[in-house]
């Protein structure tokens, strides 16, 4: 018996890297997967079909039902295709993760139009239009009084939730990310809906051009030393968040290797109070105490 038996799962970006991982592992647990892939460039610039039907392939091989889908997921249509393509192949849909995108590191002064808008429609629309089409399907069920048990996992990073120079589009999209999930959370919960959200680090083509990381992100060269920038290591966590059983909502997750942590939303701390309104020079003075 798999963690997974009998859920029905979409998993965007999927014919390489993370999602690739995570299409491979669903499946072993049981899974019936839906392998969403343009097959794009890592800007974005280019596409073939060809990854996604190969990871259709490796799950075939192994005994499991999959089926591959090339739909942009940053376009409405698109987004509508990808959620029926698993209710008309599969029955049903159980699962949505939504893992795709793509980068185009720049510093904001060599930063274009085209840079951040390519950035922000791949990745924040690209969680924003499955998940919207997945939860009116979930909706519908739970207003038909079907019992729903349901699971959107999203992808933030680090570099939105911590900060790092030179992704500010690829970062402002991963906060708006792990934002989007925090309030989803509390409006599909009565539908039987839940949402999380990890900000995973491995080894991918994505980090291995991120500025910083590709002399860290390098494979052991001792296959018995664990490699904690393996893709696969993030997997277990997302096939966790998408069992039927699973009681997390409204979290974000860092995992690494061995690791996953617990994020905590953005929180106010030290505080500066009056009972009039602050002049400039007063805060001149104090702003800074805040700091200390």
């Amino acid at each position: 018996m798999g963690a997974l038996d009998g859920r029905v799962a979409i998993i965007t970006g999927a014919g390489r890297g993370i999602g690739r991982e995570h299409a491979l592992l669903f499946a072993a647990e049981g899974a019936k997967v839906v392998v969403n892939d343009l097959g794009g460039a890592l800007d974005g610039s280019t596409t073939t079909a060809s990854p996604a039907e190969e990871v259709v392939a490796e799950i075939r091989a192994m005994g499991g039902e999959a089926v591959a889908n090339h739909d942009n997921v940053a376009t409405w249509d698109g987004g509508a295709r990808l959620v029926e393509t698993a209710v008309s192949t599969f029955g049903d849909l159980h699962v949505l993760v939504n893992n795709a995108g793509i980068l185009r590191d720049r510093v904001l002064v060599n930063l274009s139009e085209d840079d951040w808008d390519s950035v922000i429609n791949v990745h924040l629309k690209g969680h924003f239009v499955p998940s919207r089409h997945a939860a009116a399907y979930w909706r519908e069920q739970a207003k038909a009084g079907k019992s729903v048990k349901a699971s959107i996992i999203n992808t933030s990073s680090t570099s939105g939730l911590l900060g790092n120079v030179g992704q500010s589009n690829y970062g402002a999209a991963k906060a708006g990310i792990a934002a989007f999930t925090v309030i989803i959370a509390e409006e599909l919960a009565r539908y039987g809906v839940r949402a999380n959200a990890i900000a995973p680090a491995a080894r991918t083509r994505m980090t291995e051009s991120t500025p910083g990381l590709s002399d860290y992100v390098v494979k052991p060269s001792d296959a018995a030393v664990f490699d904690v920038w393996d893709a696969a290591n993030i997997s277990p966590l997302v096939a966790t968040l998408a069992m039927e059983d699973c009681a997390s909502t409204g979290q974000v997750y860092f995992v690494q290797g061995g690791t996953v942590r617990l994020f905590q939303n953005w929180t106010m701390t030290k505080t500066l109070e009056k009972n009039d309104r602050w002049s400039v020079s007063e805060l001149a003075t104090e702003l800074p105490t805040l700091l200390q």
